[in-house]
């Protein structure tokens, strides 16, 4: 098995929890923009994206889960700025 570090950098996972609590909080609208992001920068090729279920972390919601790393409390103006560090888009 071949792995190159470029290909595990240029490829990312994003989870939105659609629980109840975090889908009122924001994550309806912060599911609209991870998706213009992907496709405004063209990295529909490089990003997993996808919804699930309640994380269990009601409380501390709106959570979205990027490359394992789990983010709490991310409202529509952290979310850009989240998204270019977490991306590494060069033109953001």
């Amino acid at each position: 098995m071949n792995t190159s570090s470029g290909d595990q950098k240029n490829s990312h996972k994003i989870v939105v929890c659609m629980g109840s609590s975090c889908y009122l909080r924001g994550n309806l609208r912060n599911t609209e923009i991870i998706r213009e992001y992907i496709d405004e920068k063209g990295l529909a090729a490089f990003v997993e994206f996808s919804g699930a279920l309640c994380s269990g972390q009601c409380k501390e919601g709106p959570v979205i889960t990027i490359d394992g790393e789990t983010y709490t409390q991310v409202d529509s103006s952290g979310l850009l700025p989240l998204l270019r560090y977490r991306l590494s888009a060069p033109d953001a």
